[in-house]
């Protein structure tokens, strides 16, 4: 369940954006704990796409072009919320690995998500402390 009323409406918003481009769970169940991950974005496989209903999105197409994770923040993301994202992402990871054990499948590492955190802002301590970088 949603708490506040921004959460709500970015995952709302960003189901309806991204859902002409593949599947899309809101609220998606973390297994190892009750943790939620905010989107949970499947583009189809390429042998599926159809692109005639291809919708120019920017960036959140570019974001759409492989499986993610994307959690809004409404306001700066702290390191703590930063570390649970990355927790959620790990045991995602771990979710499709025994999956592809199960189904005697090779775990091919470009179909594991990518995280998304989308911030209003961040402080130059927090994106150094991650190592993060401009990418144009």
């Amino acid at each position: 369940m949603t708490r506040f009323s921004y959460d709500q409406f970015a995952k709302d918003y960003l189901k309806e954006l991204l859902q002409p481009l593949g599947e899309v769970e809101t609220s998606r169940k973390v297994p190892a704990q009750i943790r939620e991950i905010d989107v949970y974005f499947v583009p189809p496989p390429q042998s599926t796409k159809n692109t005639k209903n291809t919708i120019e999105l920017g960036l959140l197409g570019k974001f759409a072009a492989e499986p993610a994770l994307v959690e809004p923040f409404r306001n700066a993301v702290t390191i703590a919320e930063i570390r649970s994202c990355i927790n959620k992402l790990f045991d995602i990871f771990a979710e499709v690995k025994r999956q592809a054990k199960g189904e005697n499948n090779r775990l091919v590492e470009s179909e594991l998500p990518r995280l998304w955190i989308l911030s209003p802002t961040a402080s130059e301590s927090i994106l150094d402390g991650f190592r993060t970088n401009l990418d144009e």
